[in-house]
């Protein structure tokens, strides 16, 4: 329940962000401040953080404090608006449905998503009328209230109400712990809020779709119906945003993999990707690009096995940490494991042999398959994959060499991330709850990493608890042609494993010591990266990757002659080349290799014969006359090696 001032008409100063200091009687809602304010802000207002905390704006204030009003362009503000948003779609599958059990319902980065048990799964067509009863409830402009419970009585309403996820979640929560309600009508739900004053405060929401979910995630348990849905306070908004999801429909990496033949998945093999010809060539690309930069930065490429001694996975702590995600298998008797990570086949390397301060820095690179046991409902394309390559590596180093080693590699990260046209930010992840080490190891690796960013003057964000188990890391996140972000690179700065495998080196006294080092990604998984790059092409790969450079397209069977000359040459030229030489229309064969999103298609027609040239037409640049074949040639072997 709200609670009441112990001084209730006492003055209280409350400093308002961007507004000064305003005297208020105690127990006034920042609802009733918003009254005294522009008429804009008024109306934008969403919640407020008081004193740091995000709450409703029915708070009333009982002492001095600092407020902030939040708006639709704050996070905070639009994840209240898309919360309360789900507490409405909740309430309209309530009036449509009889017997239907809720679930959870948060707010997410770009809408919200509520979980129904259905005593039938509904389909898509059904969201319409849900839609509908939601611009009902809209236009009721009903309330929203907080009610703050005791354990007993929680337990009591969810339990009358037949709610058994809900009575499961209040079940896990703190003993002591007060539990929050919310109620809107005749509707009311376990949460933790804050939320809308009212539900007329909502002005555009749009359901999405339609998807399974595990209760809480947990394959063991009961598969639901979630619902998908997004909200703006403003009909540009919600415009922009569903022509947003048109182009990512457009460019989603499991249509055009299948388009444009470049890989496939089996239920023979779930969540492991079969590489067709096509998207091999990509793949190797990236991989040639990758060994050519890190030979010129001073790497070193090895290979160790993909399935390793339990003994192994024990001394470096993923036994314990990370087993969940492991697959086993039996050698001999023995435990085995097939490798979720490359590192520790690294540190049984650099043991082969004595190392000296001189050998430093040691840079071991790793094209390394892993594996690892992701849910099946986790799985996504080759975005989130059971098996897939890291370009790994790790660097062992003096504590002296540690900021000129993760500046190197941030030079190196940037290099590749320009030649892709990515935008990026970085993140400083540190320690999480599941860690190895003592917390003088973990505050001075992470002060190291620091230390270099800010001497760097790179911009970036601390991110809490993100950290791997065995150290801090930097994330860089990348920015595609649709402004979405991923993290693909990461610098992890690790003092735990050169202790677990007693990795020592001789030092200019004689004496041995203990060498720091870094595991680094560029790409991250190849197969993600992958995926990220068909969606931010669009399928249209740059020259250099494009699995087919260019097609041959004879206009009659007159000149195929002549075309298998060109083709020939192109293939010792080094060029991937086809030839369409089907019976159909040009201008077919044009729209067809155009589909296909191939570069150059090259139109040879009685002409061209006669003169031993080619007429060029460029998938985006259109037609660009005619060339000798030796011009052609120079011209595009320029563009592959410039990488354009």
């Amino acid at each position: 329940m709200e609670k009441e001032s112990a001084y209730p008409g006492r003055k209280i100063n409350i400093e308002i962000k961007d507004w000064g200091t305003k005297e208020v009687v105690s127990g006034t809602t920042i609802l009733e401040i918003l009254e005294g304010l522009h008429q804009k802000i008024k109306k934008e207002a969403l919640a407020a953080r008081l004193n740091g905390k995000v709450v409703d704006l029915k708070t009333p204030l009982q002492d001095d404090a600092s407020l902030e009003i939040l708006t639709f362009d704050d996070p905070e503000g639009a994840e209240v608006y898309r919360h309360t948003a789900s507490h409405v779609l909740a309430q309209a599958v309530k009036r449509i449905y009889d017997n239907v059990r809720l679930g959870i319902g948060p707010a997410t980065d770009s809408g919200f998503y509520y979980d129904f048990a259905f005593t039938s799964p509904i389909g898509a067509d059904d969201l319409e009328k849900v839609e509908e009863q939601i611009e009902q409830i809209i236009a009721e402009d009903i309330p929203l209230k907080r009610i703050e419970l005791n354990r007993e009585e929680a337990l009591k309403i969810v339990k009358e109400q037949g709610e058994n996820f809900k009575v499961e979640l209040i079940s896990d929560l703190p003993d002591e712990e007060t539990i929050s309600f919310y109620r809107q009508g005749e509707f009311m739900d376990l949460c933790a809020g804050p939320h809308l004053p009212s539900t007329g405060r909502l002005n555009f929401v749009k359901l999405l779709n339609l998807a399974g979910a595990y209760w809480r995630g947990d394959e063991n348990n009961p598969m639901l119906q979630r619902i998908y849905g997004t909200a703006f306070p403003k009909k540009k908004m919600m415009k922009e945003y569903l022509h947003f999801l048109e182009e990512a429909r457009k460019r989603d990496h499991r249509k055009l993999g299948r388009e444009l033949d470049l890989f496939s998945f089996h239920e023979q093999g779930p969540g492991f990707p079969f590489y067709h010809p096509r998207g091999i060539i990509i793949r190797r690309e990236l991989e040639n690009f990758w060994r050519e930069e890190h030979r010129k930065a001073g790497y070193l490429e090895v290979e160790t096995p993909i399935i390793l001694s339990r003994q192994l996975w024990e001394q470096s702590g993923h036994w314990e940490h990370y087993r969940e995600n492991m697959y086993f298998t039996k050698i001999d008797e023995q435990d085995y494991a097939v490798k979720p990570m490359n590192c520790p086949g690294a540190m049984l390397i650099y043991k082969t042999g004595m190392r000296s301060y001189r050998d430093f820095p040691l840079r071991m690179a790793e094209m390394g398959l892993v594996h690892r046991h992701e849910k099946s409902g986790t799985l996504h394309g080759l975005m989130r994959v059971r098996s897939f390559t890291q370009d790994d590596a790790h660097i062992f180093m003096l504590p002296g060499q540690v900021g000129d080693e993760v500046a190197s590699v941030m030079e190196l990260v940037d290099r590749f991330y320009k030649v892709f046209d990515f935008n990026y930010h970085v993140e400083l992840s540190t320690r999480p709850e599941n860690s190895m080490g003592t917390d003088k190891m973990w505050e001075e690796a992470t002060a190291a990493l620091q230390d270099v960013l800010d001497n760097r003057a790179v911009p970036y964000v601390i991110n809490e608890g993100d950290g791997a188990f065995y150290g801090p890391k930097i994330d860089f996140h990348l920015r595609d042609s649709l402004k979405r972000t991923w993290q693909c690179g990461t610098i992890q700065l690790d003092f735990q494993m050169p202790e677990k495998f007693d990795l020592n080196y001789v030092g200019p006294d004689g004496q041995r010591h203990r060498p720091v080092m870094i595991h680094r990604v560029v790409y991250g998984a190849m197969e993600r990266f992958l995926a990220l790059l068909i969606e931010h092409y669009g399928g249209a790969f740059p020259l250099w990757l494009a699995p087919v450079q260019a097609v041959l397209i004879p206009i009659t069977d007159r000149q195929h002659d002549y075309a298998n000359k060109v083709k020939k040459t192109l293939l010792e030229e080094g060029i991937r080349v086809e030839m369409d030489d089907r019976s159909e229309k040009m201008g077919y064969k044009i729209r067809e290799a155009q589909v296909h999103k191939i570069p150059y298609m090259l139109v040879i027609g009685d002409k061209e014969v006669e003169a031993c040239s080619l007429a060029i037409r460029h998938r985006k640049l259109g037609d660009l006359g005619a060339f000798t074949l030796n011009s052609f040639v120079k011209k595009i072997k320029e563009e592959i090696n410039e990488k354009i």
